[in-house]
């Protein structure tokens, strides 16, 4: 990926300036455009008597877009599980951005253990047979090789000059992202969504090779060879479970909350009828957006999202074979 399309999400609320984006009151759904849409989809409080009909509200990127958030860490295989007397010591942090630290990705405020050899499980217990903080405890000038192995020549051994030339890098993405900003909203949208598949496309590669666990019941989230054991689940039949999650494989829907919306023509269409719902298709709502602010549909999408047959009127359904 390259270095500014990290700034997809600063985008992304720029967007909001000029395609409005609402919110139900009472439950999660969100829709694109001026107005709500009018399909009974609410499953919020006394939504009976509402018919089932959802009330708007203006929503934000919040509601866009969201990201899970996740136990950090330190140990993945030493200790990988969290114990409900840890809730409220150990951080909590977006899960992509714990599934990358767990890749590779370095940073200071949450740090993680790496191993330069193998462990081994005997008999259920895992027995690491690393030395214990070697690179802490250890003269790094008495064993050149392996400083040698871990520092590419190229770059030198100085911790110091790394660090510049990791600021030298951010600062050129910071440049190069400031020259795209300047070009026309259809460009700038096509880049937001490229990036914006680009990182759901890497998700979903790391994920294949480190695990990540969600709750069958709930939308919590453990990126870890095993779920944490904090008693906070508060979904049906939680108190048969005395409040733990039931862990089971995750998708790339559970790390990134991609929340699917009703895709309409244009921002100021006349609102979606329920009468109509089944001749319309349904997209993520940050493709949606794109798509509003003058990006062109992906083939991802294409079906769901043709611009090419014409929908019924409500006064044509009973027409239509």
């Amino acid at each position: 990926m390259d270095c500014w399309s990290l700034n997809w999400l600063r985008w992304l609320i720029k967007f909001l300036q000029v395609v409005p984006v609402q919110r139900c009151r009472f439950c999660s759904e969100v829709h694109i455009g001026h107005a709500g849409h009018e399909i009974r989809t609410c499953t919020g409080p006394n939504s009976g008597f509402r018919s089932a009909s959802h009330v708007w509200k203006k929503g934000g990127v919040q509601d866009v877009v969201s990201f899970p958030k996740c136990f950090h860490l330190y140990d993945r295989v030493g200790k990988p599980r969290v114990g409900n007397d840890e809730r409220y010591q150990i951080p909590r942090i977006p899960a992509i951005l714990e599934l990358c630290i767990q890749a590779g990705l370095e940073i200071d405020e949450y740090p993680t253990k790496r191993r330069m050899r193998p462990v081994y499980c005997i008999e259920g217990r895992i027995v690491d047979f690393e030395m214990v903080n070697k690179m802490d405890e250890m003269d790094r000038n008495s064993y050149p090789g392996i400083v040698d192995t871990l520092v590419d020549p190229d770059v030198g051994t100085n911790m110091e000059e790394l660090r510049n030339s990791a600021s030298l890098r951010h600062t050129n993405c910071v440049d190069k992202s400031s020259d795209k900003v300047g070009k026309s909203s259809t460009e700038l949208s096509s880049t937001t969504m490229g990036s914006w598949f680009e990182m759901i496309s890497g998700a979903k590669n790391i994920m294949e090779k480190y695990s990540v666990k969600t709750c069958g019941y709930c939308l919590e989230v453990q990126v870890g060879p095993k779920g944490h054991k904090v008693r906070m689940c508060k979904a049906s039949k939680h108190q048969s479970r005395n409040g733990l999650h039931a862990w089971q494989e995750a998708t790339i829907e559970d790390l990134v909350g991609l929340n699917y919306v009703w895709h309409v023509r244009g921002v100021n269409c006349p609102a979606l009828d329920n009468n109509l719902k089944k001749y319309h298709g349904k997209a993520p709502a940050v493709v949606e957006l794109c798509v509003q602010a003058g990006a062109p549909v992906p083939d991802e999408y294409r079906s769901m999202m043709r611009l090419d047959v014409a929908s019924p009127e409500r006064d044509e359904v009973d027409l239509v074979a």
